[in-house]
Order: C-alpha cells, then structure tokens, then sequence
C-alpha cells in the first residue's frame, strides 16, 4: 500500500479490522479512489473467516467530509439517470458496512458530515469526539439527503429530531450527539479510539456465533414481542449446540474468561 492511499487497513490479532480514512488534508472525502478501496476492503471482510468486528475512523481533525463535492457537481451534465445510477452505486458501495455479519464501530475522531455521518450511523456503535461536528446539511448545499441519512438518521435521534437537523442542516457537537443519542459517547479526541477499540475487543472476546445472531436479529429493527419469540426461538436453539456455549458455562463454573473458539 502506498503512503498516497487514502485507506489504511490493519487487521489485528485478535479478529478486529480497523478501517482509517487518511486523506487529513482534505477532511478524509469519499473520492472515487477511497471509494474503490472501501469497495474491495469491505469485500475482502466479508470473505475473511477470522474477522469478529469491525472499527472505522479517521486522521486529523475529521471522520470522514463526506461526498466530494467537486466530483458530485461534475455529474450535473450527465443528465438525471446517469447521475441516478452512479449515486445509488455510490450509496449502496459505502452502506456495505451496515450488512456486515459483525459488529461495526465508528470512532468519529473529527467532523463527520453528510454522507460521512451516514457511514458513521450505519455502523452498529458509535464514540465520537467531544468537539467533533456532526450533522447532514445538504439542504444547505442545494442537495436533498442522500446514502440512506433519512432513515438512519431516524433510527438514532427518532423522527422529531431528525426532521430539525434535516430541514435546518444544523451541525452539532460530539457531546450533543451524544445527549440525543446520534452517538453512544462523547469523548476527549485522543480518547476515541481507544475507547471503539475496547469496546471491539469485547465483542472479538465473545463468542462469534453468538455475536452474529444477535447483530442479525436487531438488524430487523423495532420488533413487536411476538415477532422477537419468534427469532429468538430459532436463534438461541442454535447456539446452545455450540462448544462455545459449553465453553461459556464451563468457564462461568471455573471462575475464568471464556475462550471461543467459534465452534
């Protein structure tokens, strides 16, 4: 990899892959050449047996800016369903994280705006930097909000809230985030992280299959009690049968960490 790739990739013993956007001095953009990195990277993540979680961030003084803009307005010649075409693409490659089987972290060490804040809500947990600034202002730029923002932006701060920062574009700092839910937690920038790395090694420590079911079955949004019996009565069969679990409850009985396997 050269040092002009504005993706770094460092997969770690432990099963966690941290994902670094590294173009810091122009705010981490999503070019056309980052987005051809994050496309085959996170299609080699989903090949790799060994992956347990994932975490995304940023250098410098932001997460990630978002669409190029100088390369969004360069489509406006190429009429409406080409530029339909290429932005749904565009959408669909750096969503890929959401469908991920593991659990995804964003540590939101800078400004994550627009479509960067996108990618940072369609991961699964969230820690972003006190005086970071967050928000989707497209309205501001012309744009109506793209990359899935309306939904997911919905899911985190509810309806009432998305609809004030959607309509208005206002930006908010990582502690406020963190007051209306956008972010699991605010904290001091160097401090971020360390603090996604810990908690993706917690869930690296657990047992995989377990892990996974779970993702997948709150992957299914707001589910009525009947509708979560009826998931759980699959699932949680199924990991009893594991050598995990036994693990688990041997390990429970010894006083000691468990050591899964994936078995």
């Amino acid at each position: 990899m050269s040092e002009q790739d504005p993706l770094r990739i460092e997969h770690r013993p432990n099963g966690v892959t941290v994902l670094t956007f590294d173009h810091p001095d122009r705010r981490n953009p999503m070019t056309r050449r980052l987005t051809e990195q994050w496309q085959r990277a996170v299609r080699s993540l989903r090949e790799a047996p060994g992956l347990r979680a994932v975490v995304v961030t940023g250098t410098g003084s932001a997460f990630c800016s978002g669409a190029d803009l100088e390369e969004l307005a360069d489509r406006h010649g190429q009429g409406l369903p080409g530029t339909r075409a290429q932005l749904s693409a565009f959408y669909r490659t750096w969503l890929s994280i959401h469908d991920l089987a593991v659990p995804t972290v964003a540590a939101v060490n800078g400004h994550a705006v627009g479509a960067g804040l996108a990618l940072a809500l369609a991961c699964d947990l969230r820690y972003a930097a006190e005086e970071a600034k967050l928000g989707a202002p497209f309205v501001q730029l012309g744009l109506h909000p793209g990359m899935a923002t309306t939904a997911l932006l919905s899911e985190a701060v509810g309806l009432p809230c998305a609809r004030e920062l959607l309509l208005t574009g206002r930006l908010v700092s990582g502690a406020q985030a963190a007051a209306m839910g956008m972010v699991h937690e605010a904290l001091p920038a160097d401090q971020v992280l360390a603090a996604a790395l810990d908690v993706a090694d917690r869930m690296a420590a657990a047992a995989p299959l377990a892990v996974r079911l779970t993702k997948s079955g709150l992957s299914q949004g707001q589910l009525t009690v009947e509708q979560a019996l009826t998931w759980e009565a699959l699932a949680q069969p199924v990991t009893t049968t594991t050598d995990d679990f036994r693990e688990g409850v041997q390990a429970r009985r010894e006083h000691r960490p468990p050591h899964f396997t994936g078995a």
